[in-house]
């Protein structure tokens, strides 16, 4: 067990349930949203959605994953974040520059960890590109660790999600997929500051549903190399296929979940009424099954941290 921060523990604690399980409902997401929906190139259609689902769904949820362009500050200014839901926002522009062999992420320009703390954020969440033998490798370390080391400076939980690509022009491999998501939780999960590691599923979706024997090592594998609590990510597959990898990885020692198009994709294309009848009924019920597969099977982030409180702690703080 890892001593950490009054601070951190507290955003941990904010965002995790009363077991210690996680459960973030994903609304970060931008570019891809657009491209599926010519009516969110506006960001005024763009944030009507997400204050949507943030309306009907963060009350299901332990934690809400927001960006700061169109829907944080929003959702707090609107009322339509509840005062007793926590948030985690992100810093990270979308997409990457650099070759696409050799990609390279980057903060929102204006925006900064230190905004995020004073906005009143539990966590921030930093997503990375990176491949393990990359060019680019020690650069992207080498930012992680920047921003970490913000998030130290400010107090501030960090909830890192590397994302895998390929070093050639044709996708990973099932078996190179798994390689690159346990080096990376083996590399990354080290650095001080990373407190939650939000990361991919450690297999091809295929070969994960084909083989679930190969799924449950692969999991064991990202457990035994990250040093964090993680956390695994839908990546907008089926609500069904999203279920069985739940199972699989929170059995292997996952902390929960970062779930976003598995519980709400269909709303994206849907006209307002029908949307908001989705998200009331059929995400919601998702949401729900999902949450109660985390209280029940994920390994607590409790297990993973703890904090000092000597009577004389607020002297040195």
């Amino acid at each position: 067990m890892r001593a950490i921060s009054i601070g951190k523990l507290r955003g941990l604690q904010e965002c995790s349930s009363g077991r210690g399980s996680l459960t973030c409902l994903a609304l970060d997401h931008r570019q891809n949203l657009r491209k599926a929906n010519p009516l969110f190139m506006a960001d005024a259609e763009l944030s009507r959605f997400k204050l949507d689902v943030t309306r009907e769904l963060a009350p299901f949820a332990t934690a809400v994953l927001l960006d700061p362009e169109v829907s944080a500050a929003q959702a707090i200014a609107s009322g339509e974040l509840p005062g007793s839901a926590s948030f985690v926002v992100a810093v990270e522009s979308t997409g990457y520059s650099g070759e696409a062999t050799a990609r390279r992420a980057q903060i929102i320009p204006g925006w900064s960890v230190e905004k995020a703390r004073r906005m009143g954020a539990s966590m921030v969440k930093l997503l990375v590109y990176y491949h393990p033998d990359s060019p680019s490798a020690a650069e992207a370390e080498a930012f992680t660790a920047e921003i970490a080391r913000e998030c130290l400076k400010y107090d501030l939980g960090l909830m890192l999600e590397p994302l895998s690509y390929s070093l050639t022009d044709q996708k990973l491999t099932s078996a190179e997929k798994r390689y690159v998501v346990v080096e990376t939780a083996r590399r990354l999960t080290p650095i001080p500051g990373v407190d939650v590691l939000k990361a991919e599923l450690p297999l091809d979706a295929q070969d994960a549903e084909e083989h679930p024997e190969r799924l449950a090592q692969a999991c064991a594998e990202v457990s035994a190399a990250s040093l964090s609590p993680w956390i695994l990510l839908s990546a907008a597959v089926s609500f069904e296929s999203y279920q069985h990898q739940i199972v699989a990885a929170c059995q292997a020692g996952a902390s929960g979940i970062a779930v976003g198009r598995a519980v709400w994709q269909e709303a994206v294309t849907m006209p307002r009424d029908a949307r908001l009848h989705f998200l009331r009924t059929t995400a919601r019920e998702r949401l729900i099954r999902l949450n109660a597969l985390c209280l029940a099977l994920a390994k607590p982030v409790s297990d993973f941290y703890c904090a000092d409180a000597p009577f004389d702690w607020y002297k040195n703080y």
